[in-house]
């Protein structure tokens, strides 16, 4: 029977995410993220919206906030909302068929790619990574999880926020350019997936700025929502 490895200093305590209904809690292991799935984001932000190759940046399980609060980053003074349905891995594996993705779906929510527009923009001009602009502190609120055994596979349904009262981002699921079997059979070619994985799943047009006291309200039909608050 294997031993428990001595570490030098304690483990960090393992990143997770609420169930719907249960006491029990998901484990995160990655937070891998699509970028411009949605074809009027993807317009708004300067691309054309045709079906090009899929591409993909990660966030650090560490980015997660569970709390409902969101810490406004003093290193940027332009931090813009992004709604995505999050999509959560029970079961892994390489080179997953498109028609068998769904099976290692465990489960569903609602998330929010919060993202320093200006460090990003910035590290765009100069051909850097743009990493610090994503997967800081704090930067992947999401909700608890609606389990696929219990809600299905949505493949529609409005996903929406609003920022103060005031709606924002409207879009629906079926708007997705790449769909969920189509994401996970295309990240299992260049990652082994685990279990623990999640993926969010791009954002529809209306992607705009927050400020210290805004509370967001980020809502998938069918599935969850979530509300955050600015501090």
């Amino acid at each position: 029977m294997p031993t428990e490895p001595d570490y030098a200093l304690p483990p960090a305590p393992r990143a997770s995410l609420a169930l719907s209904g249960s006491a029990q809690r998901f484990a995160v292991n990655r937070i891998f993220c699509i970028g411009r799935n949605y074809a009027a984001h993807a317009v708004e932000m300067g691309h054309d919206p045709t079906r090009e190759p899929p591409f993909f940046f990660l966030k650090p399980a560490s980015a997660l906030s569970v709390d409902g609060r969101f810490s406004y980053p003093a290193m940027s003074s332009d931090v813009h909302h992004e709604v995505e349905m999050i999509v959560a891995l029970g079961k892994g594996g390489t080179d997953i068929a498109v028609d068998a993705a769904l099976d290692h779906v465990f489960g569903y929510g609602v998330g929010l790619d919060m993202t320093c527009r200006d460090l990003q923009s910035e590290a765009k001009a100069l051909s850097r990574p743009w990493d610090i602009a994503k997967g800081f502190d704090q930067s992947a609120p999401c909700s608890a999880l609606a389990t696929a055994r219990d809600i299905g596979h949505p493949d529609s349904g409005a996903i929406t926020l609003s920022v103060n009262g005031e709606p924002r981002q409207i879009g629906d699921l079926n708007q997705m350019i790449w769909k969920v079997p189509e994401i996970i059979a295309t990240l299992s070619r260049a990652f082994a997936l685990l279990p623990g994985d999640v993926i969010m799943t791009g954002t529809p047009a209306g992607v705009g700025p927050v400020a210290r006291g805004d509370r967001l309200v980020a809502r998938v039909e069918g599935i969850a929502e979530l509300d955050v608050a600015v501090v």
